[in-house]
C-alpha cells in the first residue's frame, strides 16, 4: 500500500503533484489549482515527453455530451496551469505547445514507477556498504573494527550537486540583486490604472443572442466604471472594436489604456457560461482568465463575480462602498430578464416615435413582471427622454414627468445607479432648476466617475452659466473616457467641445474641432454662419438635412440662406417648417433661428416666449447663445433671462 501511495506522487523541479488528492505543492506550499487545469497536468505528466493531442484532452476533460466551448475551455485551462507553474508559452520550461496538435510536458519527471530511469520521490537515497569479500551475504553488517569505504551512488552525487548548485544559485541571485537594484523601477510592470471592456463574443451559435452579449458587455463595463481609481473607457468607444482584427496592443494604443478585458458568452437554454480574460495592453500578456457558469436569472451575479475578479487583479484601491456596489446583484427570473433584453434591444434600434413607444410598452411589461428590477425603470426613463427629443415625438412637457418618475423609481430600487441621476439632472436643467441639476450631476459623478454622460451633462450645465473654460475642462475629461468620440445620449466629446467653443465666440477653433469630428453636423453650419461663411455653411447643412429634413437643420439653413442673400429660398423653407408644425410637434428653436436670420426680431421673441412655455431646450442657452446677441438689450428678452434664472451667477 505504501508503494501504491508513492506511485501516485510525481515531482518535477520544485513541484510535487499528488495524483490521488489532486494537490500541487511548490517547495511544500500548496498551490491553488482548479479541477480542469489539474486534469490537464495529470494527463501531461502521465505521458511526459510525448505529445498529448487536443482530442485526447477533450475526451478526458469534457465527454461528448458536455456543454462547453471546447477551444475556449482548453485554452483557459492551459493558461491557468501555466500561471500556477510560472511557465510561458513563448519560452516553455514545462508545457510545450504544438500548434494545431496538442501539448507536451518537457521537464524531467520523478515518479513512483520504479523504473531504472527515475527513483521514487518518497524513498531516501540508499548508500550501500561494500560487501565483505569473505561474506556471501549482500550488504552484511561489517565488524566494528573494520574501516568502511563508502562509495557515493548516482543519487548521492545528484544530491551533492543539487546542494552546490543551490549555493551557487543563491550567490548569483545576491550579485544580480545588487547589480539590478538601481534599475528595479525600469523593469517593474506598470500598474493598471485604465482599461477597456471589449465586446463579448456571442458563441452560442445563435445570432439572436447577440443582444445578450452586448448587454453583458455594457453591464460589466458599468460595474467596473464605479471604481474611482480606475479609468474605464466608455462602452460606446469599446463597441467600435466589435469583430475587429486589430491586435491587443493596437487596440490598447488607440484607446490609451493599460489593459483590455475580452471574453465570450455562451447560452444554451437557460444556462450561461461567461469566459473572461484580462490582458496587458502593451505586451499582450494574459494576466488572468476564468470561466463562470450559471442560469440566466443569475446573470447579474455572474457579472458581479467577473467585475470583482478583475478589480482584484488590477490591484487598484477599492473602497468599502465601491466593493459593496460591485457585490450587489439582484436575482431576476429568466422571464423578466428575457423581457428586459427585448426592450433594451428595441430601444437601441428605435429611430421613430412609434418604435420608441413600442420599447416603452416593453419596459412597462417587464416592470409588471418584476417591480423591483431597477434596469427596467432606467430603460423606461431613457426611452421617454428620447421620445421628447425625437422628431415627431411628444412635447417635453409631456415626457419630462414620466421620465422623472421612472428615474426616481430606479434610484429607489437601486440607489447606486448613476445614470438615473444624470437623467434627472438633464430634466431639472430643462426646467431651469439649476441648483437641483448641479446636485444631481455631482451625485452621478460620485457614484460613477467614469460616466461620460455625467461629464458632458455637467459641462453643458457650466456652459449655460457662462463658465466656458470650466465646461471645456469637463469635456476634456469626457474625451479621455470616450477617446474615439463615439458619443452618449448627451452627445460626443468632440461635438460638445465644438459647441462650447462656438458659444465662447471662438469660431475658428470651433470650426476646426467640428470638421474633425463630424463634417456633416448642423453645429458646424452654425459656426460657419457666425464666422461669416454662409455659402460654405449651406453646403454642410444641405448635406446634413437628411431624408427626414431635420427641423433643427432647417432652422439653421434658413438663417444661412438669409445671410447668403438667398432670401426667397429661406422663406420657402420657413413655409415648409410652418406646415409641418401643423401636423407634428416642432420645437420652437428652429423658428427662433430662422426669424433671427431673416432679421425679424419680433417673431423671434414670440417664438422664444413659446419656448419658455414649452420648456424648450433652446431656453437653457439663453444667456450664452451668440445668435441671441441682437436681442440682449430688449426688456422682453431680459425678462426671459430672469424667468429662467440665469440673470444671477450660480
Amino acid at each position: 500500500m505504501e508503494a501504491t501511495e508513492r506511485s501516485r506522487k510525481v515531482r518535477f523541479d520544485a513541484f510535487e503533484v499528488d495524483m490521488r488528492s489532486g494537490e500541487v505543492r511548490k517547495h511544500g506550499i500548496r498551490l491553488k489549482l482548479h479541477r480542469q487545469p489539474f486534469q490537464v497536468l495529470s494527463l501531461l505528466l502521465e505521458h511526459a515527453g510525448d505529445v498529448v493531442t487536443r482530442e485526447e484532452l477533450r475526451q478526458k476533460l469534457w465527454p461528448g455530451d458536455t456543454f462547453v466551448d471546447f477551444d475556449t475551455g482548453l485554452n483557459s485551462a492551459v493558461k491557468k496551469l501555466r500561471d500556477a507553474l510560472c511557465d510561458s508559452a513563448e519560452e516553455p520550461r514545462y508545457i510545450e505547445t504544438l500548434p494545431r496538435r496538442g501539448y507536451r510536458f518537457i521537464a524531467r519527471v520523478e515518479n513512483g514507477d520504479l523504473s531504472t530511469r527515475v527513483a521514487p520521490i518518497d524513498s531516501p537515497a540508499v548508500i550501500p556498504s561494500r560487501p565483505d569479500p569473505n561474506d556471501g551475504r549482500l550488504g552484511a553488517e561489517l565488524p566494528a573494527h573494520r574501516e568502511v569505504e563508502v562509495q557515493p551512488t548516482r543519487t548521492s552525487w545528484a544530491r551533492l550537486w543539487l546542494v552546490l548548485g543551490s549555493v551557487a544559485g543563491l550567490a548569483l541571485v545576491a550579485v544580480t540583486y545588487v547589480m539590478l537594484r538601481g534599475r528595479t523601477a525600469q523593469t517593474t510592470p506598470t500598474k493598471i490604472r485604465s482599461l477597456a471592456v471589449l465586446p463579448l463574443n456571442n458563441l452560442s451559435g445563435d445570432s439572436t443572442q447577440e443582444y445578450l452579449a452586448d448587454e453583458m458587455t455594457e453591464e460589466l463595463c458599468g460595474r467596473l466604471a464605479r471604481i474611482h481609481d480606475l479609468r474605464v473607457i466608455s462602452r460606446t468607444s469599446s463597441m467600435l472594436f466589435k469583430g475587429t482584427k486589430l491586435s491587443v496592443p493596437e487596440i490598447a494604443r488607440t484607446l490609451g489604456v493599460d489593459a483590455l478585458v475580452e471574453g465570450s458568452v455562451i447560452r444554451q437554454g437557460n444556462h450561461i457560461r461567461v469566459h473572461a480574460q484580462l490582458i496587458r495592453g502593451s505586451t499582450d500578456e494574459h494576466l488572468w482568465t476564468d470561466e463562470y457558469d450559471g442560469e440566466l436569472g443569475d446573470v447579474l451575479a455572474l457579472e458581479s463575480e467577473v467585475a470583482q475578479s478583475i478589480a482584484r487583479r488590477v490591484e487598484v484601491k477599492v473602497t468599502g462602498e465601491e466593493r459593496a456596489r460591485l457585490v450587489t446583484a439582484h436575482h431576476v427570473s429568466t422571464e423578466v430578464y428575457e423581457s428586459y433584453l427585448k426592450a433594451e434591444d428595441q430601444l437601441r434600434k428605435s429611430g421613430s416615435p412609434a418604435e420608441l413607444e413600442h420599447s416603452i410598452a416593453s419596459f412597462e411589461e417587464t416592470i409588471g413582471k418584476d417591480a423591483n428590477f431597477a434596469p427596467a425603470y432606467l430603460g423606461l426613463a431613457n426611452a421617454y427622454e428620447r421620445l421628447g427629443s425625437t422628431l415627431g415625438g411628444a412635447p417635453p412637457k409631456e415626457t419630462h414627468p414620466k421620465m422623472m418618475s421612472a428615474a426616481r423609481k430606479a434610484i429607489e430600487v437601486d440607489p447606486d445607479l448613476a445614470q438615473p441621476h444624470v437623467l434627472l439632472a438633464a430634466v431639472y436643467q430643462k426646467q431651469w432648476q439649476w441648483s437641483d441639476a448641479e446636485a444631481e450631476f455631482k451625485r452621478a459623478l460620485e457614484l460613477n466617475s467614469n460616466d461620460v454622460g455625467a461629464h458632458l451633462g455637467y459641462a453643458r450645465w457650466l456652459l449655460c452659466q457662462g463658465r466656458t473654460d470650466e465646461a471645456l475642462a469637463w469635456v476634456q475629461r469626457a474625451r479621455e473616457l470616450d477617446p474615439l468620440d463615439a458619443g452618449s445620449p448627451l452627445g460626443s466629446p468632440g461635438i460638445a467641445k465644438g459647441f462650447i467653443l462656438f458659444h465662447a465666440r471662438r469660431y475658428d477653433e470651433a470650426i476646426r474641432e467640428l470638421r474633425n469630428d463630424d463634417p456633416d453636423h448642423w453645429i458646424l453650419g452654425l459656426a460657419l454662419v457666425a464666422n461669416g461663411q454662409p455659402d460654405e455653411a449651406i453646403t454642410v447643412l444641405e448635406k446634413g438635412l437628411g431624408t427626414d429634413r431635420n427641423p433643427a437643420v432647417m432652422g439653421m439653413l434658413i438663417r444661412a440662406y438669409a445671410h447668403a442673400g438667398r432670401r426667397r429660398e429661406a422663406l420657402r423653407m420657413l413655409d415648409e417648417l410652418k406646415r409641418r408644425q401643423q401636423t407634428s410637434y416642432i420645437a420652437p428653436g428652429p423658428f427662433v433661428d430662422a426669424y433671427l436670420g431673416l432679421g425679424d426680431n419680433e417673431q423671434a421673441l414670440v417664438w422664444l416666449e413659446k419656448g419658455y412655455q414649452q420648456e424648450a431646450n433652446i431656453m437653457q442657452l439663453i444667456k450664452v447663445y451668440p445668435n441671441f446677441d441682437p436681442l440682449r438689450e430688449d426688456p422682453r428678452f431680459k425678462e426671459l433671462v430672469h424667468k429662467v434664472g440665469l440673470d444671477i451667477p450660480h
